[in-house]
């Protein structure tokens, strides 16, 4: 398989396997399921995915800081983030009107 299908490959199972981790563990209380969480969780991880390596582009081109510590800090940062989006955002608990 060619590098980058593999790279979009494993992307959408890792989101599979992330959001079916954190709707029964990390967000159970809150009972998300259904399309729609699916799609607000797969926006959050397309975003984190983006910011992930425009910041580090920017951390290895402008900055010329070490790659290995630039993503290790990167990393931190685009998880809390993540982490916010998704409890506040992505498997709010919706109550019907």
């Amino acid at each position: 398989m060619a590098p980058l299908a593999a790279n979009v490959l494993a992307f959408l199972v890792a989101f599979v396997v992330s959001y079916h981790g954190h709707a029964a563990l990390t967000f159970a209380d809150a009972q998300p399921r259904g399309w729609a969480s699916a799609a607000r969780f797969f926006a959050v991880a397309c975003l984190s995915f983006g910011v992930n390596e425009l910041l580090y582009a920017i951390a290895l081109h402008r900055l010329h800081w070490h790659y290995f510590w630039s993503q290790a800090g990167i990393l931190v940062l685009v998880a809390v983030g993540t982490f916010l989006l998704s409890k506040f955002w992505a498997f709010k608990a919706r109550h019907p009107a």
